[in-house]
Order: C-alpha cells, then structure tokens, then sequence
C-alpha cells in the first residue's frame, strides 16, 4: 500500500538506501533533513507487510512551475514487481497536481533499470552532468517529463464556468 512517509520509516529507508545506492546511500541524518522540508518535499512509500514492511520510496520536491525527483528506490527483493513505476506514478500526479508544468530528475547513466523506467514513463535527456556521481565518474543524465494539464491559476487552460 502507497502511503506518506512517516518518521518512525527513516531507519528503514537509510538501510534501504544502502542496498540500492551502496556509494550514494542517504543517511539517516540526510533523511531527517528531507523530512524538516515539508512541505516543499513530499515523500511517500511502499509499505507491504507480507514482505516485512517497507519495500520502497519515493520523493519530490514541489517548485515553481518545475518540480524534481529527489529519489525513486525499490528494494531488491521486491523489484519486478511494477513497484517503481507505481511510485514514479504518484510522484507525477503529485507534481501536476502541485500546479508543475514540468518534472526534472537525475539518473546514474550506468543504471539501465531506472533509465528504463523513465523513459517509459515520458521523460526525456535534455543534458549530461558528465563524471557527477563519485566514486566511478559515472555521467548524470538530466531528464524532463512536460506535465501538460490544467492549472488553476492558468486562465489560458481554463474552461467556461457554467
């Protein structure tokens, strides 16, 4: 079940963390930061007791009119299971939803998986941050996804009222 990230999962998401992004792992320090953004960060999780709790994560941070993936993780025991779309899904209604006109993320280059996804999902290369992750000098891939829709302070998108 996809619900808000609550407190009491930050032990979790730092062990989490270090399974999916072993040299990128967020502590749990660094989550207690995230947390102290709300609501300009929006974090939610997969929370699925029959495979021992939390399974997976996902976060935005609201902008302007540009909104950004913070994170997106599935733990390797529950991947293949459409868990990452799911909540790459909620973070884009979430976004839309925020009034976005546009969702920003970064992608290792070397993560076939995840480029996958989003590429699935809508979004597309509009630069390289070449040798960004450290160790290994591995390029970032900035991506875009457009979030075309109404907006309510857009009068241009807005129907007649009746």
């Amino acid at each position: 079940m996809l619900r808000e990230l609550r407190w009491t999962d930050i032990p979790r998401l730092a062990e989490l963390e270090r399974e999916a992004f072993a040299d990128d792992a967020w502590t749990e320090q660094a989550w207690w930061a995230e947390l102290a953004e709300r609501p300009r960060r929006d974090y939610v999780v997969w929370d699925d007791p029959a495979r021992g709790g939390v399974v997976g994560y996902a976060g935005l941070d609201h902008g302007t009119d540009v909104a950004d993936v913070m994170t997106v993780a599935v733990a390797p025991a529950a991947r293949g299971l459409g868990l990452g779309r799911r909540l790459l899904d909620e973070l884009v209604d979430r976004a839309a939803g925020g009034g976005a006109e546009a969702l920003l993320l970064e992608v290792r280059a070397d993560n076939a998986a995840a480029r996958a996804l989003y590429d699935r999902s809508g979004f597309e290369t509009i630069s390289v941050r070449r040798r960004y992750y450290q160790p290994g000098d591995v390029d970032a891939l900035v991506m875009r996804r457009h979030l075309p829709g109404i907006r309510p302070d857009d009068p241009a998108t807005q129907g007649e009222s009746a």
